[in-house]
């Protein structure tokens, strides 16, 4: 049988007017203090600043209620701070917390409002995230509403143990949209959630060589975003492998459906991605293997000091996968009316690496992709850069993350992989378009069997 710990028992007005950040907490602390519960949140709207959640305490917020982040960052508080990304200090603080709790949760049918208008995107020294659990287990979140967080959404940190369903999250008010991100967490289960945001809906990054990502499951999810879809690595110090992903819709995405990032030395492998059917997707299928390190480490992992070795990626298996354009792919898409996302150049499955460290072991088994085509031969430069080791050419222009920003493809360039599978792809275009139709360079071919 559950306790209920009951909000406005300890003083909550649910108004939407009074913090109610102590009420709150009073009620966490006695229901961890007495052995675990359920802290309920019912009929109104509930203010407040950061929540520490405690150990077997579990959050329901009622159909009936919405939790709301004070709009003041004094409401804060500053010992939540833990960001990997090295120099950026903007999302240190957040509105839900915990550390080192297990048997955690959140769950009901009501909302959880970042209040995401009060932190612009300029001008604003800090916006919070919704949530972020460091090195927690056994965390179960479900069922929810997360909308309008004024950064990312969940941040789950060397956690193990996470089951997230039927959730629905909407971050598109703010730069920083993330859905869900999991850094350095393993055993992780993600059903049957929505997922609209201005960055990445889901995320799997690698920040620690302590903490590897491993036995990660998603299915059943909906994804539009106007940067990636699914994003595996960038932070990728340690190691991800073990994850599925299949029966997922994902639409309206102006960059990458599914991407993977090795870049920070570390090893990406063992990637399923099954039954999945793309919309509007600008480029369906993305893998890059270089090194990265920016000048004063901006955007690096945190425990990255200097530029890496090229790490490893391989055994990735894509199958059934369904990629259509609809007419509005002809336009050029921007986030907030200035940064640039896509156009129709920007198209295509492609994957590139440094020439003595080739991706291996790609399999594309199913295939069917229509893009909207229409590029001119003169839009595409000549030259096309390649990956090169930072190491050796520090500070050269070369194949990364969001460079070149055009395809010299039309449906897939493919550079630098060692033993590519290409089973039952077919290929179609919209329009007429100018540049080559598929690219396979410095590749050894297991299996090809294209038709366009």
């Amino acid at each position: 049988m559950k306790t209920y710990y009951n909000a406005k028992d300890f003083g909550a007005k649910a108004d939407g007017v009074t913090k109610d950040t102590k009420a709150i907490q009073e009620a966490i602390n006695l229901c961890n203090k007495q052995g675990g519960g359920t802290v309920l949140l019912e009929e109104g709207t509930f203010v407040s600043g950061t929540l520490y959640l405690r150990s077997n305490v579990y959050i329901e917020i009622a159909v009936s209620a919405k939790l709301l982040a004070s709009p003041n960052i004094e409401d804060y508080g500053a010992d939540t701070h833990y960001n990997r990304y090295r120099n950026e200090k903007d999302m240190d603080r957040c509105f839900i917390y915990a550390q080192e709790a297990e048997n955690i949760g959140l769950y009901g049918h009501g909302e959880i409002n970042g209040n995401a208008e009060a932190f612009p995107n300029e001008g604003s020294i800090y916006r919070p995230m919704m949530i972020r659990l460091l090195r927690c287990s056994h965390i179960h979140i479900s069922d929810l509403k997360l909308y309008d967080s004024a950064a990312w959404t969940i941040a789950f940190l060397d956690s193990s143990y996470i089951w997230t369903e039927g959730l629905d999250i909407c971050n598109e008010k703010r730069y920083n949209g993330d859905g869900l991100d999991f850094d350095g967490c393993s055993h992780v289960f993600v059903n049957n959630c929505r997922i609209k945001g201005t960055d990445d809906n889901l995320c799997l990054q690698a920040s620690s060589k302590e903490y590897p990502v491993k036995n990660i499951h998603i299915f059943n999810c909906e994804f539009t975003s106007i940067c990636a879809a699914i994003r595996i690595g960038l932070k990728s110090i340690g190691s991800i492998s073990e994850v599925t992903i299949h029966n997922c819709t994902m639409y309206n995405v102006w960059r990458e459906g599914i991407k993977l990032e090795c870049t920070e030395g570390g090893n990406i492998s063992d990637i399923m991605v099954s039954n999945i059917v793309m919309r509007n997707v600008r480029r369906p299928i993305y893998a890059i293997l270089n090194n990265r390190f920016l000048p004063g480490g901006l955007g690096s992992s945190v425990e990255l000091t200097d530029m890496p070795d090229i790490g490893t990626m391989k055994r990735i298996l894509f199958s059934n996968i369904f990629a259509t354009d609809d007419e509005e792919m002809k336009e050029t898409h921007l986030r907030f009316h200035k940064d640039i996302m896509g156009s129709p150049r920007f198209n295509g499955i492609r994957m590139d690496a440094e020439d003595n460290h080739p991706i291996e072991q790609i399999m594309i088994d199913h295939l069917v992709y229509t893009t909207i085509g229409g590029v001119k031969r003169e839009e595409i430069p000549e030259e096309y850069p390649e990956v090169l080791d930072q190491k050796i050419h520090p500070g050269i222009s070369c194949s990364e993350n969001y460079f070149p920003d055009w395809s010299r493809a039309t449906f897939m360039d493919i550079r630098n992989v060692r033993g590519v599978s290409l089973k039952s792809v077919q290929f179609h275009a919209m329009q007429q378009d100018e540049r080559e139709a598929v690219i396979l360079e410095k590749c050894s071919i297991l299996h090809k069997e294209i038709t366009i």
